[in-house]
């Protein structure tokens, strides 16, 4: 079972899984998600989270990877509610129906929220997870949860902790109602739709000023989850940052967003936004060297894929 596979990355997800041969339900309340994105050969369910316990008493599933989640920073700081009553109490139904049905292995889209505004140059799982908003809050208590099932009711559980995600496979994409994202928002300037892209914060301690993040394309995201799902061990909870270990300035993503699209992308400086870090950059290697996951592509590969899949969606 995938929650939230009619979203962006749980429908790429979903595809990955039934290529590599698995039979997949996606679990969806389409209240962000999109039915036309649950890859064809899955079963949908139209539900949420926390009614997930009559589709998973319908057969036998090895396994169920959890997306659905609200992921708005700024809402989560004005309405943290809903993320505890979305993020924290909707999960804990699935975990409590997961245990219900017999589901062995548990797979959960986490973040690097976690963390909070860590100063250190790159970050590892062993860096204090200090999360500065409800969102990333409700994700941690989320972990908590899983952590405990594991060691008392012997759950095989990993949580993969996402960096910044991009890039698109084929017709499956960012389609954010509200799109807080840089690439896509710099990218809908190339489009035409908007004049210019603002550059929040000029005057971080970085090499150009503006701030650096952490890019990892959509498609080597799912990979290591297919990887977590066959490593996941009984009794155990594991955890993984998800990032491809380099960082790029806001400045640079801009110009490789110029160089893919051949537009000229007009940026205008803006003041910092409260709570944003200078740099956010992933530490990999625990992923590397205990599943073997390394990505692939590049800025430039997000960058095109991201840009194909926009042009597609408008011809």
């Amino acid at each position: 079972m995938v929650t939230g596979g009619a979203g962006y990355i749980g429908s790429v997800v979903a595809s990955q899984l039934l290529a590599a041969g698995h039979e997949v339900t996606v679990l969806d309340d389409l209240s962000t998600g999109h039915e036309d994105a649950v890859p064809a050969g899955a079963r949908f369910v139209r539900a949420r989270v926390s009614e997930a316990s009559p589709t998973l008493a319908g057969k036998s599933y090895d396994g169920v990877l959890h997306f659905a989640a609200k992921s708005l920073v700024a809402e989560s700081v004005a309405r943290p509610e809903l993320y505890w009553r979305n993020n924290v109490v909707e999960s804990l139904a699935l975990i409590e129906a997961v245990r219900a049905h017999g589901v062995p292995r548990f797979v959960f889209s986490s973040t690097a929220a976690v963390y909070g505004e860590p100063d250190v140059a790159t970050i590892d799982e062993q860096t204090p997870a200090v999360p500065i908003n409800a969102y990333g809050q409700s994700k941690l208590a989320v972990d908590f949860m899983l952590g405990a099932a594991a060691r008392a009711h012997g759950l095989a559980v990993v949580s993969l902790r996402y960096f910044n995600v991009g890039g698109a496979m084929g017709d499956l994409g960012e389609r954010h109602k509200v799109e807080t994202h840089l690439i896509p928002n710099v990218l809908v300037v190339a489009t035409g739709s908007r004049a210019t892209v603002s550059v929040f914060g000029t005057d971080f301690p970085t090499p150009d000023g503006s701030a650096v993040r952490d890019y990892l394309h959509v498609v080597d995201l799912g990979t290591a989850h297919l990887l977590a799902l066959d490593a996941a061990r009984a009794g155990t909870h594991s955890i993984y940052n998800l990032g491809s270990g380099t960082g790029y300035s806001v400045n640079e993503v801009i110009e490789a967003c110029r160089s893919v699209t051949g537009h000229r992308i007009p940026s205008l400086p803006a003041a910092r936004r409260q709570g944003d870090p200078a740099r956010l950059v992933a530490s990999n290697g625990r992923i590397g060297a205990q599943l073997g996951w390394s990505p692939e592509a590049g800025l430039l590969d997000i960058v095109a894929d991201a840009w194909a899949f926009m042009k597609g969606r408008q011809s």
